[in-house]
């Protein structure tokens, strides 16, 4: 450090205290002809280093890699350390948990009631295929895995977690069948159940849901007792 003692008065001193400018508060000076022509006397040079970082399998999201000493360095300090973060990019098909692998696969009425084929591309860039066969039927919602095809177990490479999969049965359209060919259908599946209707009960008809219609409501509703205390003034005749 520097200090210098300035006069402002009779008996009246001022002390002032900075970094020496010969040394930069380091101590120690080193003579131009003697210091480093990389650093200058700075003691520090930058560098450019590129470091190889290896992921192994079944490693997480946010899981952390680190290079021990290859941080900073400064004079008489202990090298840092760089520490690499690991982001996991979301994927289109496969969303991770843990071990697991969850997918949705998309279905047809047919495939769920008659069995199925479906292939699978894996994140390893191999091709599996599972199979449904006939009579086993597959509803609408319906969760079933594949053992060790989900993602490696971290430090026990050879073992994996499960490929998880939520059915989507695809429903054909209304008017899909003709009238004999659905009576013929209606044959071929388990019977239903009828209904014997009596006088107590009310027939009512099915439409389809509009997630709107009760926010309209709520609102008309809000706008109508909104007129209730606040009525809206007609036109004044006027009088002469």
């Amino acid at each position: 450090m520097q200090i210098r003692i300035h006069q402002i008065g009779p008996g009246m001193v001022q002390q002032i205290q900075s970094v020496c400018m010969e040394c930069q508060g380091h101590g120690e000076r080193i003579s131009p002809k003697d210091s480093c022509k990389s650093c200058n006397g700075r003691k520090i040079v930058r560098e450019k280093k590129i470091l190889e970082v290896h992921i192994d399998k079944g490693m997480k999201d946010g899981q952390k890699i680190t290079f021990h000493g290859e941080g900073d360095q400064e004079p008489g300090l202990e090298p840092g350390d760089i520490i690499i973060v690991l982001d996991q990019k979301d994927h289109a098909v496969f969303t991770r948990r843990g071990e697991d692998l969850f997918m949705c696969m998309d279905i047809q009425l047919v495939e769920a009631l008659c069995g199925f084929q479906k292939p699978i591309s894996t994140l390893d860039n191999r091709t599996i295929v599972i199979t449904s066969h006939p009579g086993q039927i597959v509803k609408h919602g319906d969760i079933k895995c594949v053992l060790n095809e989900g993602m490696p177990i971290y430090r026990r490479p050879y073992e994996k977690g499960r490929l998880i999969i939520e059915f989507k049965v695809n429903f054909p359209e209304n008017g899909f069948l003709s009238p004999d060919k659905l009576s013929l259908l209606e044959k071929l599946l388990p019977e239903r159940k009828e209904v014997e209707e009596t006088d107590e009960m009310d027939q009512v008809e099915l439409v389809d849901f509009d997630p709107n219609q009760e926010r309209r409501r709520h609102y008309n509703g809000e706008a109508y007792e909104d007129d209730e205390h606040h009525p809206r003034g007609g036109v004044q005749c006027q009088t002469s």
